[in-house]
């Protein structure tokens, strides 16, 4: 039996938590593939470049499998990530602080709000509870906060198998700028007499 992980916010952790890859736990080192990759902890989404670290054996199937998808990144992209690699353990705490600042900002703006939310430990969304406002589905909230309220957010249905279980849950990102989520709390202060809540 083979365990994949995707550890791609190892390094945005918050309040203390500690990422431990599950390769180094005992007996697992040979039967886990991490998957891993440049877009979050270096901030370049678009350049879709990431990398896999597994046992030998299993790596000679993957590198099949890619290179008939995909072939390979562009070498100036890979070359990119080799110097960003190569970063003092100061950039990955200097990112941690950052993304920790932004966190505890969207949790203030969703506690003037009156949004319920789940505190997140890693990576920079916060899953926020919209039953209170009345709408029958996530998605119908959704568009009334990006047509009415200026604010995008993703439909917390879209992380369920079953759509219906998620009716209630909205997803925040705050990988943005502290500018930016200023001007959201600014918008989303409008839901307290824009909306309803319902009893």
């Amino acid at each position: 039996m083979l365990a994949f992980t995707d550890e791609i916010y190892e390094h945005i952790l918050y309040d203390g938590t500690q990422h431990i890859a599950l390769a180094t736990l005992p007996g697992m080192e040979e039967r886990t593939i991490t998957i891993n990759g440049l877009s979050k902890t270096y901030s370049v989404t678009g350049w879709r470049v990431g990398y896999i670290l597994a046992n030998p054996e299993l790596t000679g199937a993957i590198r099949k499998v890619h290179d008939f998808l995909t072939v390979g990144a562009p070498a100036p992209l890979q070359r990119a990530g080799v110097a960003a690699m190569q970063l003092p353990p100061s950039y990955y705490e200097e990112l941690a602080k950052l993304y920790h600042q932004k966190r505890d900002k969207i949790l203030q703006i969703l506690d003037q709000v009156g949004i319920p939310y789940f505190v997140p430990k890693g990576a920079y969304y916060v899953l926020a509870d919209i039953s209170k406002f009345g709408y029958k589905t996530d998605v119908e909230f959704t568009y009334h906060l990006i047509r009415e309220i200026g604010v995008a957010v993703v439909p917390g249905s879209s992380f369920f198998s079953q759509p219906e279980k998620g009716h209630s849950l909205i997803r925040f990102c705050f990988s943005k700028r502290l500018e930016t989520l200023e001007t959201a709390s600014d918008r989303l202060l409008k839901l307290q007499s824009n909306l309803q809540p319902t009893s």
